[in-house]
């Protein structure tokens, strides 16, 4: 059975998904882009916006009882790969043990002109 999770202390879906799902003691959390769920707005450069993305998915992740710690995979797409590793030292803020498997690809266009977006799967 799978429960829809959500949380106003992410921004809610832009389109028609939702932000995690939960099945079988597994969240899968929808790509995330950097929109500051109180005011919509997003803000700017690579390190704020990673943040940012990694403040939305703790929301989502503490809202169906999950951590960081949780997380088995990553993907990260990001619209500049020479932003790496600032992306990079931020990311490893929020998974400091338990690293999780992952994938980060950089693609030409992010939604709403976004510099980054992960998502995540978790499993308890």
């Amino acid at each position: 059975m799978k429960k829809i999770i959500t949380t106003s202390d992410a921004p809610q879906a832009i389109g028609p998904y939702s932000q995690a799902i939960e099945t079988n003691g597994r969240l899968y959390v929808s790509g995330q882009i950097p929109i500051d769920p109180e005011n919509g707005t997003m803000p700017e450069g690579i390190a704020r916006q990673t943040e940012q993305v990694l403040r939305n998915i703790g929301a989502i992740l503490s809202a169906a009882g999950y951590s960081f710690n949780d997380v088995v995979k990553t993907t990260v797409l990001m619209k500049n790969m020479a932003d790496f590793a600032t992306m990079n030292e931020i990311y490893a803020r929020y998974f400091t043990e338990k690293m999780p498997a992952r994938a980060c690809f950089g693609v030409s266009a992010l939604p709403k002109n976004a510099e980054v977006e992960i998502e995540v799967i978790a499993e308890k």
